[in-house]
């Protein structure tokens, strides 16, 4: 199967299935006396792991995970290094009824014309369980960037439910089990939420995730644009749509000098007087913060009945039993985080390799 492996310099390959015995990453390219344990790696695990809160899947997996390979007395040695997560509440009966199925919206169907087997239990590949293993790689390429950039994740939209930006609190994101930002709209996005887990359905999310404190001059300024290449990241996460840097859409509906970032001379060198690039200009960084938005499609897999066909064409329904979340969207926060984080780390050791930064 082509298509596990992402990034140029710094480079991940996922592997493990939904509900086999586990899952995880071989992570190369990571330079040498890098300070890293598995307890640097752990908390960026427990902010995707299932079953915190009724809001996500009550599949219980602590998500504990070892480094296998690639360091020694706690630095990294350059060498590959291998994350293991152990799967360990695995319930591949609750898909079999559905094994031939296809479950619309789901890549059931997709699988099985391209290579002509599946696996039904739980997706396999498809399901949204490899995540966990991207926040893992994620995490190492955060100890690559240093704490001098910051990278946040935040729920913007519960379905049609959208925040007030006048009331964005970073803080209060860690507070709630939405990580969202604005504290008067918890309460209704959980009475929301709740009604249309009592109603069998699910619904998307659209997630924001600043990052702050990259330098300029990250990125490629043609094909590998640094733009182009977090858009494709996002694109990857299961269940995105469509992905926005900076004003995105609304770009369209501006006039040019309305979007056109005017600069002045900063005490630390030229600054923008806006960000309607979302920190990017030319597939390049401008040093500002990096802003980008992705929308995530609702849950596929609910217990409502729906027409679908078997794998010899017959007109069937198909009601998905399971522990799956109402809005996969909620778990996805630290997924684009980790994303983010990945690509930009690829391209500061692709920057340091040709500039010497």
């Amino acid at each position: 199967m082509a298509g596990n492996s992402f990034g140029t310099l710094f480079r991940f390959t996922t592997w493990g299935e939904s509900h086999g015995p586990a899952i995880g990453c071989v992570v190369d390219g990571v330079p040498p006396r890098l300070p890293l344990t598995e307890a640097d790696i752990q908390p960026w695990l427990d902010k995707r792991r299932p079953g915190q809160s009724r809001f996500t899947s009550q599949r219980r997996e602590p998500d504990l995970v070892k480094i296998l390979s690639g360091t020694f007395e706690g630095q990294t040695t350059g060498a590959p290094i291998l994350l293991f997560i152990e799967n360990s509440d695995q319930r591949p009966k609750d898909y079999s009824a559905i094994a031939d199925r296809f479950r619309p919206g789901h890549a059931d169907y997709t699988y099985w014309k391209k290579y002509g087997i599946r696996d039904w239990r739980g997706g396999g590949r498809a399901s949204a369980r490899e995540t966990a293993s991207r926040v893992a790689a994620g995490a190492v390429a955060r100890k690559i960037l240093g704490p001098s950039v910051r990278i946040r994740g935040a729920l913007v939209q519960l379905g049609t439910h959208t925040i007030d930006r006048s009331r964005w609190d970073w803080q209060a994101s860690l507070e709630n089990p939405f990580w969202c930002p604005d504290p008067e709209a918890v309460a209704a996005w959980a009475d929301y939420l709740d009604t249309l887990r009592k109603e069998g359905s699910s619904c998307g999310a659209v997630i924001e995730v600043v990052a702050s404190g990259v330098p300029a001059g990250l990125g490629e300024p043609v094909y590998d644009k640094l733009d182009g290449d977090l858009a494709r990241a996002l694109m990857t996460i299961n269940a995105v749509k469509a992905v926005e840097i900076g004003a995105g859409f609304a770009a369209a509906s501006m006039r040019g000098e309305e979007s056109a970032d005017e600069m002045r001379r900063g005490n630390a060198g030229p600054r923008f007087l806006s960000n309607h690039a979302g920190g990017i200009l030319g597939g390049i960084s401008t040093g500002e913060d990096i802003v980008l938005r992705f929308a995530v499609k609702p849950t596929s897999s609910i217990p409502r009945p729906l027409r679908t066909v078997d794998i010899e064409e017959n007109e069937v329904e198909i009601e998905t039993k399971g522990r799956h979340d109402p809005c996969v969207g909620i778990r996805a926060v630290p997924v684009g985080e980790a994303m983010v984080a990945s690509v930009l780390a690829d391209h500061l050791l692709r920057q340091r390799a040709l500039c010497g930064l």
